[in-house]
């Protein structure tokens, strides 16, 4: 039966928490994803045949990593309250689910977020309220400023930009450094951060020429910019993955102009960087997560997915996971101290967050928001997905 959100209580008691005589510790923890369960659905009747629409599955498969992490922490014997919410409900939209009386005393949200509204309508939420809420997936802060319960775990576009130009400063920065960009609102904004940071910097300036290309650019177009006598760092300004794959299409055919590609963050997401006819040319780009899938968790989790699903589990079925299980279990140790101890970092599973306070004006007593920090920086070579550092 098609519920607009589900519960479910995780029963138990986890000893490890617990001093003898102590009441039992508890949180409240409301789950938001974008499901669009309203477009699978007709009343009890499944509209999609035998597979399922390529909008449902992000939503699916984050909600099925908290599902694994609420086995995990029913294991564990953890005690909480979980309240589940299809953020795309056209029975209930996201404003008349803020208006249930229950969510007015949840501990902690998490949300997985695919549109920019959504996120001020929820923090403004979280802010009225006092309740933490961690934002797992672009888009991410939504321009929200003044709300110190509001967490950004995918980091800011600007801060992947101040990392990559440090990164270009101390690697390639005698290297023909090239800007590609479309036009677009995003894209002036992307080359806005490089040219601050040339403004900015304490050391010598990056010498990079920017060029803007349309969507139907030609070799000869991309190519003019190029040096084939020397290593080219090509700068891919854009979020756009039919612009990017098709720089990156146009620099492999071309292997006489040694070039080696910087993406945005979004870019862990485009499966064509694995493709055989994109091997050679190098890409590199940062993320806020770094999914091995070789330490044992990680393994665990994968089989005990394919089992289930017949599938292999996304970045979001693992980010949904950790993002479940790592900050449920610090809002139990902190309760309502969890928004000061955001980077503990007792209940790791795969990422290192470095969750800090971000200031708008340094006289302010709160953050605007707060931020992870941590960046990985992860290189595509020869087909295969590394870790840089």
């Amino acid at each position: 039966m098609r519920l607009p959100y589900i519960t479910v209580l995780i029963l138990g008691i986890c000893l490890s928490l617990l001093a003898e005589g102590q009441t039992r510790p508890t949180v409240k923890v409301g789950v938001f994803a974008p499901i669009y369960m309203d477009s699978a659905f007709s009343e009890n009747t499944y509209k999609q045949g035998n597979s399922i629409s390529k909008t449902n599955i992000p939503g699916l498969e984050f909600y099925n990593g908290v599902m694994m992490a609420i086995d995990s922490l029913n294991a564990e014997g953890v005690n909480a309250e979980v309240f589940f919410y299809d953020t795309k409900s056209s029975a209930e939209p996201l404003e008349l689910i803020l208006e249930k009386p229950e969510l007015k005393s949840l501990s902690l949200i998490i949300a997985s977020f695919n549109n920019r509204a959504e996120v001020k309508t929820l923090a403004d939420f979280s802010l009225a309220n006092k309740i933490p809420l961690i934002s797992e997936t672009y888009p991410n802060d939504g321009g929200i400023i003044e709300n110190p319960y509001f967490v950004l775990i995918n980091s800011t576009l600007k801060t992947h930009v101040d990392a990559l130009y440090k990164y270009l400063q101390r690697t390639y920065a005698t290297s023909n450094l090239v800007l590609i960009k479309r036009k677009g609102q995003m894209e002036d904004i992307i080359q806005s951060y490089f040219t601050d940071n040339n403004k900015k910097t304490p050391s010598i300036p990056l010498k990079f020429k920017i060029t803007e290309l349309i969507d139907s650019f030609s070799t000869a177009d991309l190519l003019n910019k190029l040096d084939s006598n020397r290593q080219n760092i090509v700068i891919c300004g854009t979020l756009n993955e039919g612009f990017a794959v098709s720089v990156i299409k146009t620099l492999n055919a071309n292997p006489n102009y040694a070039a080696l590609v910087i993406g945005m963050p979004n870019w862990d997401g485009f499966r064509d960087l694995t493709k055989p006819e994109f091997k050679s040319v190098d890409v590199v780009y940062t993320s806020p997560y770094n999914y091995t899938r070789t330490d044992k968790l990680a393994l665990y989790l994968t089989t005990k997915y394919r089992n289930k699903f017949l599938s292999r589990p996304s970045d979001l079925v693992f980010k949904g996971y950790e993002s479940f299980y790592h900050f449920t279990k610090l809002s139990l140790k902190h309760q309502d101290k969890l928004i000061h101890n955001l980077s503990d970092k007792s209940f790791r599973l795969f990422n290192d967050f470095d969750i800090q306070p971000v200031k708008f004006k340094k006289e302010n007593k709160e953050p605007d928001y707060w931020e992870n920090r941590k960046l990985y920086f992860i290189k595509k070579a020869d087909g295969q997905i590394k870790l840089l550092f």
